[in-house]
């Protein structure tokens, strides 16, 4: 067993443009092409091309697959409709956070869940088991697929002039069958950006020739290949959670502040039913502690791990920090004690490497585009 990592389809593609690779959950990929803030400015105000295809693809098909979902997962997956998408997560019997995932439905009885690639493997190995006793299948896809997305304010011109799917009538948290380029694709209105754009599932082998039809088709719309640096700071940005940070075992959707998941009104128990519910009660009475966005006053950036602290007492910790290229000050997103989560808080900063320095609480998410 050796722990080298797995190579995307586009890997050559990636190597050819001088990207900065990186391990990232076992995957090789690439961190940067050239500055990361002309990336990140890039899918704000014009597109970015990303490489995708380290997330983990299951299918879970047959005539109880809907009835897998909604016991294996928080969400009502039985309101999903045909061709659209669910935002939703998958929890522990405690009700602490496996992963975050989305659930798009493709058929009358098929379904594909698109887990974090940190977690595909426990996600697969938790709905194979939570789907025992159902008339359902669940299917390892996850070399299926080769996943591209393009994200940004021009993303529907340029993948508008590569198919004749109807893209106009096509909206947020949707998917349909279609080509672009002449390459059959799963076309989803979904992103992880802040931005408009779309996610295309492909198979493996038509990634590096849809990969160039894109490219080509962008040049005149400042399309420009995008790495996990600016993924990351684009989606901090848009408050958007990520595994590992905002989103633990550890911690329940109530806790994150994403409690809407859950969905205690569909029929039947569900995984983690119980503990949510008690999950929810504490959250609405007594939170412990809620997830807010920290503006700095100063140049220096939080990093994850960094303790939130206010008249010398220590009363957070930093879950997410980067430098913003859009406000053009470092943010972050941290968990805080609930006396000290309204926007406007003053005295509040962060402990960065002894020195407390000073922050702002605002209201998540920082950046928001324009409709």
């Amino acid at each position: 067993m050796t722990n080298t990592p797995r190579l995307t389809a586009l890997d050559a593609v990636h190597r050819s443009l001088g990207a900065t690779m990186t391990d990232f959950a076992g995957w090789d990929m690439p961190l940067r092409y050239a500055s990361e803030r002309d990336e990140h400015n890039a899918v704000r105000t014009k597109a970015g091309l990303f490489d995708l295809s380290h997330m983990g693809e299951i299918t879970v098909l047959g005539p109880e697959a809907v009835k897998v979902l909604d016991y294996a997962l928080v969400g009502n997956i039985s309101t999903v409709g045909v061709g659209r998408a669910r935002y939703t997560m998958i929890c522990q019997e405690d009700g602490g956070i496996l992963d975050d995932l989305i659930v798009y439905r493709l058929g009358e009885t098929e379904y594909m869940v698109v887990a974090n690639a940190s977690n595909a493997q426990v996600v697969l190995d938790a709905l194979t088991e939570r789907a025992a006793g159902f008339d359902a299948e669940v299917r390892d896809d996850r070399d299926a697929y080769a996943l591209i997305a393009v994200q940004g304010p021009t993303s529907p011109g340029i993948v508008k002039s590569l198919t004749d799917a109807d893209l106009d009538n096509l909206k947020y948290y949707a998917g349909l069958p279609g080509t672009v380029a002449g390459v059959p694709a799963l076309i989803a209105r979904t992103g992880y950006t802040g931005e408009d754009g779309f996610e295309l599932f492909v198979k493996p082998e038509h990634a590096v020739e849809l990969w160039e039809a894109l490219t080509k088709a962008g040049e005149a719309a400042g399309l420009v290949p995008a790495g996990l640096s600016c993924r990351d700071t684009l989606r901090l940005e848009a408050g958007m959670p990520l595994y590992g940070h905002e989103l633990t075992t550890s911690l329940t959707p109530f806790d994150a502040g994403l409690g809407r998941v859950v969905k205690f009104e569909k029929e039947g128990d569900f995984v983690g039913r119980a503990a949510l519910e008690a999950a929810a009660e504490r959250a609405a009475t007594n939170p412990p502690r809620k997830l807010v966005g920290l503006i700095a006053e100063g140049r220096r950036v939080p990093r994850a791990g960094f303790p939130v602290v206010a008249a010398g007492e220590v009363i957070g910790e930093v879950t997410s920090g980067a430098p913003s290229p859009t406000l053009g000050k470092p943010i972050a997103m941290a968990y805080v004690d609930a006396a000290h989560a309204e926007p406007g808080t003053s005295g509040v900063g962060v402990d960065i490497r002894g020195t407390h320095e000073a922050y702002e609480v605002v209201a998540l998410p920082f950046y928001k585009r324009q409709k």
